[in-house]
């Protein structure tokens, strides 16, 4: 009964019932079918009133937003182990972390999902629905484009493991979590290899920072699980 307590503790139930969840991936479908319907028409106007031979603002939006999108699967990654190495008991408390940590991982679909589809709009790349949606379908970097769309499937699936997690039960549910690692070094690997903005010095330090900050949490976790089987 203890250790049932413990888990229950460690980690709470989810803070968005499947009702929720659902109407939110609703919500993303329809603003992505209306962007599909919308955008081609609408993009080229915007690129019109942009006044230039060489419109841009549909990659600077793409990169913008792969960056927020990056930033949050990182806030909701080091959110995940604050609440597993029992940091978050301290500040701001582990119901409040796991609720962020849910919250922050949908918002992080949402910009991953505007990064690509913004890119209907770009001349240069010329992307249909196919490429942006099926991996390695991309006509350019299709290995490197390929990797963040599988970021993106991995994380659509964990995202909604938080709302089966009682049937497919806690210990399988932890395990499928390991992945998010995984997902992320895919992500990581799509920003810096294909990002027009790796070279420049405030992108390097943010990818030293991210990357970083998760290292030190994940070997707190590793010595601390180590500490206890001692």
């Amino acid at each position: 009964m203890a250790q049932s307590t413990t888990k229950i503790q460690e980690y709470p139930d989810t803070a968005l019932s499947i009702q929720s969840f659902l109407f939110v991936l609703l919500a993303m479908g329809v603003g992505t079918l209306a962007a599909v319907l919308i955008l081609p028409s609408w993009l080229s106007q915007l690129a019109t009133s942009l006044i230039s031979e060489d419109v841009k603002a549909f990659w600077y939006i793409s990169r913008g937003s792969g960056f927020v999108g990056l930033s949050l699967i990182w806030l909701s990654m080091v959110l995940g182990l604050l609440v597993t190495n029992k940091m978050a008991r301290f500040w701001p408390g582990v119901p409040a972390s796991f609720a962020i940590h849910e919250y922050v991982s949908l918002l992080g679909l949402a910009f991953i999902i505007l990064h690509a589809i913004i890119l209907l709009g770009d001349k240069y790349i010329q992307y249909d629905l196919r490429q942006i949606f099926t991996p390695f379908a991309s006509n350019y970097e299709p290995v490197l484009v390929g990797l963040g769309q599988l970021g993106f499937y991995g994380m659509l699936i964990l995202s909604l493991s938080f709302y089966i997690r009682r049937r497919i039960g806690q210990k399988v549910w932890r395990s499928l979590h390991y992945l998010s690692f995984l997902l992320y070094i895919t992500a990581l690997i799509h920003s810096i290899l294909i990002g027009t903005d790796t070279s420049l010095p405030w992108a390097q330090n943010y990818y030293w920072f991210s990357v970083g900050s998760l290292l030190f949490l994940t070997i707190y976790r590793i010595i601390t699980n180590l500490g206890k089987r001692k």
